[in-house]
């Protein structure tokens, strides 16, 4: 009788961590994307003297701020724990928009957008971190995939920022919108509670515990000595190039940078590119919120998905059928169809690079599997940095009719990479493989 007040306390918790987090990720989402959806106006307006090329620059800004804040994040957090990790993030994209919205050139500009991506990229990892932590046992990937539906709402919410606040108000008001996060630092700071993994890794078993006992939470193992930690972190990526195995890395970072490469193109380019094919903005911002409608339903049916026909051949297929509606919205079709289209688009493609990270998971060893996907998603941020700059560039050269062909042609080259290493691995037995479920993206 005594355990079912606990464990509804546990529950209460767990709901309270993710509710928290959720929200924390809908500003990543709406700070992340209100760059693509305010861009066709700034270049309307030669906002700051922005050029395309120029814009394409800036959009590879936040990304590779994205690349910094991530690998950084799993360090810095060693020492000063999850909590203050987020709250620190929150703050430092938050300020980086008002600093946008003041921006007096390009410069600056820049400066703000590549100080936000370092706050966007942190935030992510450390609020997987904490739901996971809290999650109720069974739960952890419905919960995490639940929890990345908020990067999706929070680019639906950026279309609408653009929609109802750039017209009236100019684009500085946009960024300004991103600072409102600011106000929900002192919820967080409060309910917020500290990572329970963290606390035993710094010997703070008996808060821990406390926590553990209070809130009906199961604790986690014991983090190992931080010296053997890290040699097995570097036997881990030794074994990645151990014989032929490297040639199976190469393959699934080649196909990672693709995979971002599309994902952060298309994000940062979708309302311009369909301002280019004849559009009206109110429509090409409309795109944005059908597109991430795809991603929060792709985000909750790829593990399903992949469950029962294998994540690396849903991987290979979904980037296929990817490629081809990033194609076709290269072609002027009736408007109901065009939102068929991207619909379908948004659903695949934000799931093709999950698809990725779990064939990586599934074909690892126990022993290494984590630094396998970690350095899978590390290097394809690079194709991040690529995607904004490639659309800009293209832009620029007077070649905006080949943005969506450009970007089509990296979801055929992640498809192929993808098939050729699943060809190569189908026959290795994989020991202690995991379940096919969501694990973290971008």
């Amino acid at each position: 009788m005594s355990s079912s007040p606990s464990l509804s306390r546990g529950s209460r918790l767990a709901v309270l961590v993710v509710v928290l987090c959720w929200f924390a990720v809908l500003f990543d989402g709406l700070d992340m994307f209100i760059y693509g959806s305010v861009l066709p106006h700034m270049l309307e307006e030669h906002a700051l003297g922005l050029t395309s090329g120029q814009a394409g620059d800036l959009g590879s800004y936040a990304t590779f701020g994205m690349l910094i804040g991530a690998l950084a994040a799993g360090t810095v957090s060693d020492r000063i724990g999850r909590r203050k990790l987020m709250l620190s993030c929150v703050t430092l994209f938050s300020l980086a928009s008002g600093l946008c919205a003041l921006a007096p050139n390009v410069t600056v500009f820049g400066l703000g957008r590549t100080l936000a991506g370092v706050g966007l990229g942190g935030l992510l990892p450390t609020a997987i971190t904490l739901v996971s932590d809290y999650a109720p046992r069974g739960r952890g990937a419905l919960t995490i995939g639940m929890l990345m539906t908020a990067h999706h709402a929070g680019g639906i919410l950026s279309a609408y920022v653009a929609l109802w606040v750039v017209e009236p108000l100019g684009w500085r008001a946009a960024f300004w919108v991103c600072v409102v996060p600011l106000l929900f630092l002192p919820v967080l700071f409060r309910f917020m509670p500290e990572s329970l993994s963290f606390l035993l890794a710094k010997g703070r078993a008996d808060e821990a515990a406390d926590l553990s006992r209070r809130y009906g939470v199961e604790l986690p193992a014991a983090a190992g000595a931080g010296r053997q930690a890290v040699a097995d972190r570097w036997n881990a990526l030794r074994a990645l190039f151990d014989g032929r195995e490297w040639i199976q890395t190469l393959l699934y970072w080649l196909a990672s940078f693709g995979g971002l490469l599309l994902v952060y193109g298309v994000a940062t380019w979708l309302p311009t590119l369909m301002r280019g094919e004849g559009y009206e903005l109110g429509s090409a911002l409309t795109f944005v919120v059908v597109f991430n409608l795809g991603g929060i339903v792709g985000m909750l049916v790829a593990g399903r998905a992949a469950d029962r026909f294998g994540a690396p051949r849903i991987s290979a297929v979904w980037f296929a059928l990817t490629a081809a509606g990033v194609f076709l919205l290269s072609v002027h079709m009736p408007l109901a169809l065009t939102f068929v289209v991207v619909f379908l688009t948004g659903v695949f493609l934000n799931s093709a690079q999950v698809m990725i990270y779990a064939t990586v998971s599934i074909r690892s060893s126990p022993e290494n599997r984590a630094t396998a996907v970690g350095w899978t998603s590390g290097m394809g941020r690079f194709g991040a940095v690529f995607g904004p700059w490639l659309g800009g560039q293209l832009l620029a050269n007077g070649n905006g009719d080949w943005g969506f062909t450009a970007f089509a042609i990296a979801g055929v080259f992640s498809m192929v990479l993808i098939g050729i290493s699943s060809l190569r691995g189908a026959n290795r037995p994989v020991e202690g493989a995991p379940r096919q479920e969501l694990t973290a993206t971008h």
